[in-house]
């Protein structure tokens, strides 16, 4: 077996992979990829394939992405396409809001005569958001410092549609919390005639700044203050209008209750140029009110309701049907998350998904052949796969992702359903790339292949992981994995390590490509211990909505419960676990599990590594703690049940906790309460803190490497790793 080091896995290229894209279809058969130019150094060409053929050819070189006075061409962050292919709009030059990289520079390239010109006007470099075209392709819509515009593309003229954005009105895009626990970025829409647009309005006044504090980067230290509302704190009001794409006024929508505590969570055109359908989640997150809005006037009348007694989750997988007549929509009214019909009245509420079983996302809704196209896993919540039902909902679903290849499939289908680019991994298999056709998932050819990295997972991994079920009693069954030495002798007695997260939020249960994460807990193997997982009740595992919300108002109560009840009857079925070298560790979330464990289990877990932990569950924001938790001032005991640093007086391990200084996310002030916490019952402890890092802690040369082995030192260092004989 080759030798696996940390420098290999973070500070080498020994582990990339192949990638393929980003592609988009043109139509049901032809799509366009990226690829590197042969031709300009340091370009890459826009590819056109015919899937059926496979013929090739080059629609858009490198060198028509070079700036008039430039030598190089435009790095492509992203492309689109007009609706009718003759205008291409790329996205450059980016910078990072919050997680992601939504602003920077647009260009436009007019294939037929090669123009390329920059959108934006007198614009500051790198200030523009979100840039689309109108439905005709002549004009382009975008937000900077948070008001909209249009752009015409033959006159080059701009029309500012918004005229009171500030660091407090937001236009068109969302303050921190909107975009972390609502997935919202882009808050505007086009209307299908292009001549209005809708879009959403923030006001952000009230809401606190929480403060982060810049030490290293100059003589004097800064502050950076964010927009944050605390769980139980004033957020933004919301409110959604209309306006002429030509510029005047905005007709506001008539919504109903405090745009404080009320969330506008989605927006899109009803397949109307006259109408909108609008979701509304009360501030509770248990009530999502589905409302279409006439944009001429601004009334808006609610066609259906979902509730639930724990919360609710927004509806992503909305569909128009028969040319706007019905809907899809995603609920678990009765128990289990299925796809349902509504009429556009609201009046009928039809299920299309088999019951008793969870779909996971819609991937595309095939109107003209009937067909409702979803990914599930109904007999193992650690997979994924394609299936798909007759939205006239006879017969019975289908699945279509093949039997003979266990773990993880994803796809992007061609807008006639008939293609698509499929990608397959499991839990030791790099990501595979195949076009295929659908609905007999035949593969029509290899795109990425990924066969260098499988060799070189080979070369350094000889036994496979193993996945589980354990039972914790009253018929609870955890879902686990774990990962052993290439030289595992079960004669022998092992320390295992515990990999967590165990929130809403997500699985670490997964069989699918992990890639760093995986290669770092087998070089861990190699050093001597088992590695493994485990997902307790709470996680969004496809096992029903009892499985899902029973955690409700008492997170970090139940879900550490489950991990401690899982640890013990790992230990007792299985000689060669070592019960007296237990550890934990994760990140944000499993950060705070990792406490929860160490604190509420100190007899259990005798190492933990938490990474920008939570734990104080009152410091965290408004959307994500509430919809679990609820108010603070009315589930003031599940707060403190559920926060880790109710516990810390009874740390008996060894404890590491690492967090980045500038983390806006899960602020540094949570683990700076931990550490009086800790001084205060006298309990030695650890910490790393990165200055001025991010949640992700990647930020700077090095950290990443360095992150990782001062994790792998702590480990080895506080849980003695290696097989030891079981005694006689």
């Amino acid at each position: 077996m080759e030798r696996l080091t940390l420098d290999r896995i973070f500070a080498s290229r020994d582990f990339f992979g192949d990638n393929f894209g980003p592609a988009r279809w043109l139509n049901g058969s032809v799509y366009t990829t990226l690829e590197g130019s042969d031709t300009t150094p340091g370009g890459r060409d826009i590819v056109e394939y015919d899937a059926r053929t496979g013929d090739r050819k080059i629609l858009v070189p490198a060198s028509a992405l070079v700036p008039p006075g430039e030598t190089r061409p435009l790095g492509i962050s992203d492309y689109t396409w007009s609706d009718d292919h003759a205008r291409l709009l790329i996205f450059t030059n980016t910078r990072r809001v919050w997680r992601t990289n939504t602003r920077g520079d647009y260009w436009v390239l007019r294939l037929a005569s090669g123009e390329l010109r920059q959108l934006g006007g007198d614009a500051p470099e790198a200030s523009l958001m979100f840039a689309k075209f109108s439905p005709d392709g002549t004009r382009v819509g975008y937000v900077r410092e948070n008001n909209i515009y249009v752009e015409d593309l033959t006159t080059g003229a701009i029309t500012q549609l918004t005229h009171d954005g500030s660091t407090t009105i937001i236009n068109g895009t969302f303050d921190w919390v909107y975009e972390e626990e609502l997935s919202l970025q882009d808050g505007f829409r086009w209307s299908p005639d292009g001549a209005r647009i809708a879009y959403w309005q923030l006001d952000a006044a009230g809401v606190r700044d929480f403060l982060l504090i810049n030490n290293t980067d100059s003589l004097y230290s800064y502050v950076i203050p964010i927009q944050y509302p605390k769980a139980g704190t004033t957020n933004s009001a919301a409110r959604i209008g209309v306006v002429a794409a030509s510029g005047g006024a905005t007709t506001w929508f008539a919504t109903e209750g405090d745009p404080r505590n009320t969330y506008l969570a989605r927006l899109d055109w009803a397949e109307s140029p006259n109408e909108v359908i609008i979701q509304q989640l009360n501030r509770l997150q248990n009530r999502n009110r589905v409302m279409l809005g006439d944009a001429r006037t601004g009334a808006v009348r609610t066609i259906m309701t979902d509730a639930d007694s724990a919360w609710v989750d927004v509806g992503d997988d909305l569909y128009w049907l028969d040319g706007g007549k019905a809907f899809t929509w995603v609920s678990e009214r009765d128990g289990w998350r299925r796809v349902y019909r509504v009429s556009r009245d609201g009046r009928s509420i039809m299920p299309i998904t088999p019951a008793n079983v969870d779909i996971l996302s819609v991937v595309q809704v095939d109107d003209k052949g009937g067909w409702l196209y979803y990914m599930a896993s109904p007999n193992n919540a650690t997979q994924r796969y394609l299936f798909r039902a007759r939205l006239d909902r006879k017969g019975k679903a289908e699945r279509l992702s093949p039997m003979d290849l266990p773990g993880t499939h994803s796809y992007q289908m061609s807008p006639d359903a008939t293609w698509a680019f499929h990608r397959y991994s499991n839990f030791e298999t790099p990501t595979v790339t195949s076009l295929i056709t659908l609905p007999k998932h035949r593969v029509a050819r290899t795109l990425v292949s990924n066969d260098s990295l499988k060799a070189a997972i080979q070369a350094i991994k000889a036994r496979p992981t193993e996945f589980f079920q354990v039972d914790i009693g009253n018929g609870v069954k955890l879902d686990g994995w774990l990962m052993v030495p290439n030289d595992f002798d079960p004669s022998k007695k092992y320390p295992v390590l515990f990999y967590v997260y165990g929130e809403p939020a997500g699985q670490t249960v997964l069989d699918r490509w992990s890639g760093r994460s995986m290669l770092w807990h087998q070089y861990l193997t190699e050093q001597g211990y088992l590695v493994a997982s485990l997902d307790n009740r709470g996680t969004p595992a496809p096992r029903g909505r009892d499985w899902r919300k029973i955690v409700y108002r008492e997170i970090g109560t139940i879900a550490s419960a489950d991990q401690a009840a899982g640890v013990q009857a790992l230990i007792s079925e299985r000689p060669y676990i070592d019960a007296e070298r237990i550890g934990s560790w994760g990140w944000s979330g499993g950060g705070s599990m990792t406490l929860n464990l160490l604190f509420r289990y100190p007899d259990l877990y005798h190492t933990g590594m938490a990474v920008a932990p939570v734990p104080d569950e009152t410091l965290y924001d408004t959307i994500y703690q509430e919809r679990y938790m609820g108010m603070p001032d009315e589930n003031a005991e599940g707060y403190r049940k559920g926060s880790p640093i109710t516990y810390a007086e009874h740390l008996k391990g060894n404890l590491l906790v690492v967090h980045g200084t500038g983390d806006d996310n899960v602020h540094y002030q949570g683990t700076e309460r931990l550490i009086n916490k800790l001084i205060e019952h006298n309990k030695p402890f650890t910490v790393m803190a990165y200055p001025n890092r991010s949640h992700g802690i990647f930020e700077g040369r090095g950290t990443t490497l360095h992150l990782y082995n001062l994790l792998t030192s702590y480990l080895m260092e506080n849980l003695e790793p290696g097989g030891k004989a079981a005694m006689p």
